[in-house]
């Protein structure tokens, strides 16, 4: 089935940066697995900023835990976490390594909480793979999934993503996988489906909020209000924004690789917080 899209025309764009960036990425539906859409084609464009990462630390929107758990396998499988769907995509296989020893330098890196390893209960999920697949196709880079912690509060989020900005330093992209609006109970299939107001106010909030660097509303306001409230009906799609505001670097800039609302109630917003690349001119 196609996806629908309504797209803003606005964008900002910056140079690339020195050091991995932090990238948080509306996936939406899984079917942009197979899509080749305006989205898909901005996915294609990300390698870019950071074409040889040491590993790839994913905080997918898909897998929730009791407690924080770090992948620790070799070669996690490939998670087909949804249902309804062709038998096309259930077919996609993302053949990724893992790093153990990339998922002890997490837990060694986050003195609070406690990161637990996990060898055989996760993998890689759609939240990953689906968009992993067009930025990396050959599935030759590391890749490790984080898990939600559900049960915490937002504070407890964006805390552990401050810790997470260390493994930056040592060539780690950090990307979190998600949606700022997610409401599954009002998506509309039909062709060209325009968004709703909600969805739209509760975007361009985040937006603005996100370019003036006031993280504080997004962490604790979001749903003060009544589009926070239909466009985070739950927070697993919206925690995972709040690990790459946690990992961003004062000196990062912002970028919005791609702006637009899907089948009317799903934001695709992706962005990225790079270094400022300063040239010599001595």
């Amino acid at each position: 089935m196609p996806v629908p899209f309504y797209m803003s025309t606005s964008s900002l764009r910056i140079s690339n940066n020195q050091r991995p960036p932090v990238l948080f990425i509306g996936h939406g539906s899984p079917m942009n697995a197979l899509e080749n859409n305006p989205f898909t084609q901005a996915l294609g464009k990300l390698r870019t900023l950071c074409p040889d990462p040491k590993a790839i630390l994913c905080i997918s929107a898909h897998w929730m835990a009791e407690g924080t758990w770090v992948t620790h396998m070799k070669y996690p499988k490939t998670i087909h976490d949804f249902y309804g769907f062709p038998e096309e995509l259930f077919a996609i296989q993302y053949p990724a390594p893992g790093s153990p020893e990339v998922a002890e330098l997490v837990v060694s890196t986050v003195t609070d909480p406690k990161v637990h390893l996990d060898d055989e209960m996760w993998g890689l999920d759609h939240g990953t793979w689906s968009v992993l697949r067009h930025m990396y196709p050959d599935a030759n880079v590391p890749v490790l999934q984080l898990s939600l912690y559900m049960a915490q509060p937002p504070e407890y989020h964006y805390k552990l993503g401050t810790q997470l900005r260390q493994l930056r330093e040592h060539g780690i992209l950090i990307v979190g996988s998600g949606n700022i609006v997610h409401n599954l109970r009002k998506i509309r299939w039909e062709a060209e489906a325009m968004p709703y107001n909600w969805a739209i106010e509760f975007d361009e909030w985040v937006k603005s909020h996100l370019i003036k660097r006031d993280f504080q509303p997004l962490i604790n306001e979001f749903i003060g209000f009544e589009a926070g409230k239909f466009s985070v009906p739950t927070s697993d799609h919206y925690y995972p924004m709040l690990y790459v505001l946690g990992a961003v670097d004062e000196n990062d800039e912002l970028c919005f690789e791609f702006e637009g609302i899907q089948n009317s109630s799903i934001s695709m917003r992706t962005l990225s917080f790079r270094a400022i690349v300063i040239s010599d001119q001595r």
